[in-house]
């Protein structure tokens, strides 16, 4: 990438005061200097900061689902279906963020035969999609299940009799320790399961994509997108049933109520004393579950806790559906329009193509992925929503047995530790419970949980470069493209924007065109789904990047800016359902436009105009 220059990733600073933070991480994720192959490997490779997932530094228990992916992502490329450009996709971290580079295939003979190989193995499940689908949902569904029954022992002065009379012979202790070591495997399986479909999801949309630009070399990347849009896909459902509770309670007249307090509990207490609004309470437990196992963020961090553990949110949001309902205003997606553009665009370009075999190829690359597509959306609701929410929470429970053991302060400070160490400090608990004597873990784990919450800190007020390493001639991993939105164009535009001494004067912004059209208004800068509740009819929303608890926001703006992702993250593929403009990957706008400026966001050129 000619003229653009990134950071060794040995040479990044240390922040002061955080000597020592790498013993909080897997020790494979560290950049080494005193390894001379694997240094020499680091920097000639390009590392770029995976923002779309982790838009803060990782907790040492969270990065669990980092690991996850690490292994189930590169496992299915390389040892499984073979797909042929790219391996794996290697991570480290630096200061507590986690870098990515995807591990090319170089080789152009290796190139051909892992897709010869892909052939057998990846084409086999497009041509039995539905039915490994199928079989995929019983599957995740039983693991969500094992997770939920899953029971968390505690620590007995003496066992019941039971164990006496009905020849148990294992105590409690033991239980422990085997009900982490599960909740740990049903995480990792729950992610094996994961990557099972969603990089043929991807592939599907990549060849689809390399097709068109084949025929079409100018072919704007959003044109392609949206001839796979306007299809319905679970990870709306949790939102559908926000708007059918708003309804409800307009029909119920029970829509007064629900507005009066921000607080659910003092809302349902009144509701409680009226048949209709024990009547809309009805309604509100059938949608929650397993509807409101939704994060509030990403589902990647432990604090994104769902909305079944804060009804607060839920509540936010039905009460930003009632009143577009009390204005007459429809508040149903416009998928019959999407539907009729997606329609005329792929109309169009069919009838462009040379013959009526290269039109054929066209009707099997679309076909292939429409079936595929709703995948990419739909499993995030089973595992980083669902599945999550109770895992956090079950978490949790072993957190309080720690804390009543002395272990840790607070149930929320076992984020702190890996999931090794709390291994090993549940070794140290139940032995001491088994032995009746004091336990070690009590005089170490605090101390080193309060040194490690300093050194959290400084990672969070520290920026993380957008990439280290060395940068390619040509960025063109696809999926490196179409999900995290990294090409030259973007490096390259991000390089402008860090090059700015003041950012007070930065004018224009440059990103991935997500969804098309044009708008203009004012600007509210949402770095939380807590903060949407503060968005006003007809602003554009400027985020780090969205999730599906944002769905509600949709519904208030006309555009949206993103820091992170490319034309198939969240945010575009919303965006593109709702038929509103939309510009991703712009890497800084959260920190250049503030709330309350105006701005224009063109949604298919990819740049964001700001008046000063």
């Amino acid at each position: 990438m000619a003229g653009l220059e990134f950071p060794n990733p040995h040479e990044v600073e240390q922040i002061p005061g955080t000597e020592g933070w790498e013993r909080m991480y897997p020790y494979h994720y560290q950049f080494v200097t005193d390894d001379p192959e694997r240094a020499a490997y680091e920097e000639k490779m390009f590392w770029f900061y995976d923002g779309l997932h982790y838009p803060e530094p990782m907790y040492p228990f969270d990065i669990i689902w980092d690991e996850a992916w690490f292994l189930a992502l590169s496992q299915f490329n390389t040892r499984i279906f073979s797909v042929p450009p790219v391996y794996g996709v290697d991570h480290r971290m630096i200061n507590g963020y986690i870098y990515i580079s995807p591990v090319p295939v170089m080789d152009p003979e290796e190139v051909g035969r892992r897709a010869e190989e892909f052939g057998k193995r990846g084409m086999y499940y497009y041509q039995n999609w539905d039915k490994l689908h199928d079989n995929w949902e019983v599957k995740i569904k039983d693991v969500i299940g094992q997770l939920d029954a899953l029971k968390i022992p505690t620590l007995p002065e003496f066992e019941d009799i039971s164990v006496i009379h009905d020849g148990v012979g294992k105590s409690s202790g033991y239980e422990l320790l085997k009900a982490y070591d599960d909740l740990i495997n049903l995480g990792i399986l729950c992610w094996q399961y994961h990557f099972e479909f969603l990089n043929l999801g991807y592939a599907a949309y990549v060849m689809f994509l390399g097709f068109m630009q084949e025929q079409f070399p100018d072919i704007p990347l959003q044109r392609v997108t949206q001839m796979v849009s306007g299809i319905d896909v679970i990870m709306y459902r949790p939102d559908e049933e926000l708007k059918k509770l708003a309804k409800i309670a307009v029909d119920l007249n029970v829509d007064g109520v629900i507005k009066s307090s921000p607080d659910f509990e003092k809302v349902k207490a009144v509701l409680e004393g009226s048949a209709e609004g024990r009547q809309w309470l009805a309604a509100l437990e059938e949608s929650r579950y397993p509807w409101f196992h939704v994060s509030t963020g990403t589902g990647w961090y432990h604090h994104d806790k769902s909305w079944n553990d804060d009804l607060n949110v839920p509540l936010s949001s039905v009460c930003i559906y009632i009143d577009k309902v009390r204005a007459g205003e429809s508040i149903d997606r416009p998928t019959a329009e999407v539907i009729a553009e997606r329609d005329r665009i792929t109309a169009e370009y069919r009838e462009l193509l040379a013959d009526d075999e290269v039109r054929a190829a066209f009707d099997q690359n679309l076909g292939v992925s429409r079936t595929v597509f709703p995948y990419v959306e739909n499993h995030l609701f089973y595992v980083e929503h669902w599945f999550h929410s109770l895992f956090w929470n079950k978490v949790r429970e072993v957190s309080a047995i720690m804390v009543e053991h002395g272990f840790i302060n607070d149930v929320e400070d076992i984020w702190y530790l890996s999931r090794a160490e709390v291994k090993e400090a549940l070794w140290d608990l139940v032995t001491a419970w088994a032995t009746h004597v004091t336990p070690r873990g009590p005089k170490v784990w605090p101390a080193e949980i309060e040194w490690r919450k300093g050194v959290y800190e400084k990672f969070r007020e520290w920026t993380p470069p957008p990439a280290v390493g060395t940068a390619p001639e040509v960025i063109q991993e696809p999926f490196t493209v179409v999900l995290w939105g990294v090409t030259n164009e973007s490096m390259n535009a991000w390089a402008k924007v860090r090059a700015v001494d003041d950012p007070d004067t930065i004018t224009e912004l440059e990103g991935f065109p997500g969804s098309p059209g044009k708008a203009a208004g004012k600007a509210r800068v949402c770095r939380t789904v807590a903060q949407i509740g503060e968005l006003q009819e007809g602003e554009i929303l400027v985020a780090p990047t969205t999730s599906p608890s944002w769905a509600p926001a949709f519904q208030k703006i006309k555009a949206a800016v993103t820091d992170v992702g490319g034309v198939m993250c969240h945010a575009a593929i919303v965006c593109r359902e709702y038929g509103m403009p939309a510009v991703v990957g712009t890497g800084y706008a959260t920190q250049v436009i503030k709330t309350g400026m105006d701005i224009e966001v063109d949604g298919a050129t990819g740049k964001v105009s700001i008046k000063r």
